[in-house]
């Protein structure tokens, strides 16, 4: 079926991408995977749209990406691509699909190893917060999440985001072994940084730097600058699309 549409599941280490982004002269996720798919296309450029932008440094376990033509195989392509990345799928989508316009919703999820000494294991995968965690604080701040709010407070000042509008679906602080946090969000779209100045503020609350009241009244469009700091992005993966 010339002129198709495909759809690629996609999973990453961000650690080693500037980004999903293609940007010239860095390495980047989708310019990893343009490069192989061209190669299996026998140098046809496949323009990839995708389901959420990650920065760098962030990771992910269920990327959605569509390209206008025929699926490659998913041997030859993973057989192509660098061990940070993998393709868990490449099937031919409907026409006109769009992984970005057509997802009504993604999960994120964000961890934290909370045990007082570091790990090995997690250092590029989860926040080292040795630090107090009020947990039932943490859940508080979840649950105000939830509904339609105005984020502007937690995506940076200078942005080209002309709404800061976002529905919040799902919101929940899981406890996980080996001393580890998740947060687990659903909304509709996350704007820039959106899920990392969240965590940053959370942990406040949860360390008794801030009040639930101030947490929640950011998210009435107060000011960047009112809220917390922005969490750094190993401790974040783009988990899941909903279409």
């Amino acid at each position: 079926m010339a002129g198709g549409t495909s759809r690629l599941t996609v999973e990453y280490d961000g650690s080693g991408f500037a980004g999903w982004a293609r940007q010239p002269g860095l390495r980047t996720v989708q310019g990893t995977l343009e490069e192989a798919i061209a190669v299996l296309r026998g140098g046809r450029h496949a323009d990839l749209t995708v389901a959420g932008r990650t920065d760098r440094g962030v990771h992910a376990w269920g990327q959605v990406a569509s390209y206008v033509g025929d699926p490659v195989t998913l041997d030859g392509l993973n057989a192509l691509l660098p061990d940070d990345v993998a393709v868990l799928a490449c099937d031919p989508a409907p026409a006109g699909f769009d992984a970005r316009r057509d997802a009504h919703s993604r999960t994120y999820c964000f961890r934290i190893l909370t045990r007082r000494l570091p790990s090995v294991f997690e250092v590029r995968r989860a926040l080292h917060w040795p630090h107090r965690i009020d947990r039932a604080a943490l859940q508080a701040c979840a649950a105000a999440l939830l509904g339609e709010h105005d984020f502007t407070a937690f995506t940076p000042t200078i942005t080209d985001h002309v709404r800061f509008e976002r529905v919040v679906m799902s919101a929940e602080w899981v406890e996980r072994e080996d001393d580890v946090l998740e947060l687990w969000i659903t909304a509709d779209a996350f704007m820039r940084h959106m899920n990392r100045v969240l965590v940053g503020t959370m942990l406040e609350v949860a360390g008794g730097r801030r009040s639930l009241d101030d947490f929640t009244r950011l998210l009435e469009g107060r000011p960047r600058a009112e809220a917390g700091p922005t969490a750094p992005p190993h401790g974040l993966y783009f988990a899941s699309v909903g279409y």
